[in-house]
């Protein structure tokens, strides 16, 4: 056994999770019923191969509905809080203490699993999936001491989800040289499927939402768009994919008087949704400014799934994307410029087909070469090539400033 093995297996890992249920993701795919997140293959197979080479590797998620610690195969443990951690947040850090890691990957910005990982010497990394763009004083006073906390030495790098939300860290004070933009491995891709044309014919126009169902994410702007529609004479059938407020936006729905042009999927397995997606003519990503974005992954999947993109300006991904260009782009929370969007594709047949036909190019320039897996094993190796390796991919080595401060075009309300 090399040096190098023998201090992988004095490792005991604790990856920190914010929500979720892995215990629940393991008996899923060991009965072979499918995984609800598009990242649980990802984690598992990575899991399955640290598993061999630390002592331990653990899963805690802070916010879970039941209370558990087990180990599930030999190396991998999984432990639910079975509580929500704003509202006991000494027993959230007590658990973790507990366990006694050696190293933390955290996933969510809590302050106190910093400020812990910093008292008891315990090198950490994040692998967020945030954005901190909003300019509240209180939020601003809040990402002032999570930045202190970040640029410790402890906290040796800081992953953020996608090019735009870690520029946000730099722009709160987060030292470029420490911060790593990171992504998850996605397998499909645009040129899997042909370029789409606009469907002729009277049957209404299919819009999909995949996500989770709450009024930060925009659900309610598209309802409010969609009853505009209605109003002009252009119908509708919008799906909506995902868990959340399903009660407020059926109320929302029947007060527009557009329940029949609603159709509720729940949640659905990952490996159907870029399917859903294709069948649908538009893939509407709404999110509003104050909803902490990374990189949605339901960008990818749109454009996977050849079906145009109708997307927010959200600052996560505003300049990843151009308006009429790869994707139709409105301000975020405003269902008539979202109307204007849809209306524009469904009377442009020409601008339909060449938002489909830039798929591959505009799925192309949202790569990102750290991908979850790699980054902990390079971290974990202490190796000089492999510390050199996420030095050259952090923000300083590779050159992205963030963009200029110029107005984005967006569709407008008529």
């Amino acid at each position: 056994m090399t040096t190098q093995e023998t201090q992988l297996k004095d490792i005991r890992l604790l990856i920190v999770l914010y929500a979720g249920d892995y215990r629940d993701v393991v008996r899923r795919v060991n009965s072979n019923r499918g995984t609800t997140h598009h990242s649980h293959p990802f984690v598992l197979e990575a899991i399955s191969e640290l598993s061999q080479q630390l002592q331990e590797i653990t899963i805690l998620c802070c916010r879970c509905p039941d209370a558990y610690n087990e180990v599930v195969y030999p190396g991998f443990r999984v432990i639910g809080s079975g509580f929500n951690p704003y509202e006991r947040m000494s027993d959230l850090i007590r658990l973790i203490a507990d366990y006694q890691p050696t190293h933390l990957v955290v996933r969510v910005p809590l302050k106190p699993i910093f400020n812990w990982a910093i008292k008891h010497r315990v090198p950490t990394i994040t692998l967020l999936a945030d954005s901190f763009f909003s300019q509240h004083w209180y939020q601003r006073l809040k990402n002032w001491e999570l930045q202190r906390l970040l640029n410790h030495p402890t906290v040796e790098w800081v992953g953020n989800h996608g090019m735009n939300a870690s520029q946000s860290l730099a722009a709160i004070g987060v030292k470029a040289q420490k911060i790593v933009p990171w992504d998850w491995p996605h397998p499909e891709q645009p040129s899997d499927l042909s370029a789409k044309q606009l469907r002729s014919g009277p049957s209404p126009l299919r819009l999909i939402y995949v996500g989770t169902l709450t009024e930060r994410k925009g659900v309610g702007d598209i309802l409010n768009a969609v009853a505009a529609l209605e109003k002009r004479g252009l119908h509708v059938h919008f799906q909506m994919a995902g868990r959340g407020d399903r009660e407020q936006f059926e109320s929302q729905a029947n007060q527009l008087g557009i329940r029949d042009r609603i159709e509720f999927l729940g949640l659905v397995p990952t490996n159907q949704v870029v399917s859903l997606m294709a069948d649908a003519d538009l893939v509407v990503v709404p999110s509003r400014h104050d909803y902490p974005e990374g990189l949605p992954r339901t960008i990818y999947q749109g454009l996977c799934s050849r079906s145009p993109l109708v997307v927010s300006d959200h600052p996560a991904f505003a300049s990843r994307l151009q308006h009429r260009q790869t994707a139709m782009i409105f301000p975020a929370g405003d269902a008539a410029a979202i109307a204007a969007c849809i209306e524009q594709l469904y009377t442009d047949s020409a601008l339909y087909a060449s938002l489909s036909e830039a798929a591959q190019g505009a799925w192309q320039a949202l790569q990102i070469s750290v991908k979850w897996a790699d980054f902990i094993r390079r971290w974990l190796s202490q190796d000089s090539y492999d510390i050199d390796w996420l030095s050259d991919n952090s923000l300083a080595s590779i050159h992205r400033a963030a963009p200029p401060d110029e107005q984005t075009k967006q569709c407008v309300a008529h």
